[in-house]
C-alpha cells in the first residue's frame, strides 16, 4: 500500500471515530472521572471509567471537540477496556511516544489508534489527540490505583 493510500485510509478511520464515537457517555456508576480541556482550541473531554481490582471494565467520554481528540477518545476507550490500568499507562506512554515522532510500539490489539499517527506532523493537533489520555494518566495519578 502506498503511503497515499495509507493517509487515506487513516482518514477515513479517524473520520469514522469521529461520526461515530464508540463508549460515547457517561458512566453513572463510573469509579474514575476525570474533566480535562485544552483551552488552546476549546476542547474539553469528560472520561468517566468503571476500575474493578485494577482492571477497567468500562470506559465511556463525553464532551466537545475537534476530530481529532473525539476520535482519539473513541479509540482510546475501545483499547483500554478489560486492560488492567498498568496495561493502560503503557498504551498511554506509547502513544505519547507515536505523537512526538519518537519509536514506538503499538500492537494490532491497540485497535485503530495507529491511525493518529500522522498527527505526529502537526505540532498544534498533539494536545487535541493526546488529550483523553493525559485525562486517564490525571485520573490513575488522583486515585492513586
Amino acid at each position: 500500500m502506498n503511503f497515499n493510500n495509507l493517509n487515506q485510509l487513516y482518514r477515513s478511520v479517524i473520520m469514522d471515530h469521529y461520526k461515530n464515537p464508540r463508549n460515547k457517555g457517561v458512566l453513572e456508576a463510573g469509579t474514575m472521572t476525570v474533566d480535562m480541556n485544552n483551552p488552546t482550541c476549546g476542547d474539553a473531554i469528560r472520561l468517566t471509567l468503571d476500575v474493578q481490582d485494577g482492571i477497567v471494565r468500562d470506559a465511556k467520554f463525553d464532551g466537545e471537540g475537534c476530530s481529532i481528540s473525539l476520535s482519539s477518545a473513541s479509540m482510546m476507550t475501545e483499547a483500554i477496556k478489560g486492560k488492567s490500568l498498568e496495561e493502560a499507562l503503557g498504551m498511554s506512554e506509547e502513544f505519547s511516544k507515536m505523537m512526538l515522532g519518537e519509536d514506538y510500539d503499538i500492537p494490532e490489539e491497540y485497535g485503530d489508534i495507529e491511525a493518529l499517527s500522522g498527527v505526529s506532523q502537526f505540532p498544534a493537533r498533539i494536545k487535541c489527540a493526546t488529550l483523553t489520555w493525559k485525562a486517564l494518566e490525571k485520573g490513575v495519578k488522583e486515585s492513586g490505583q
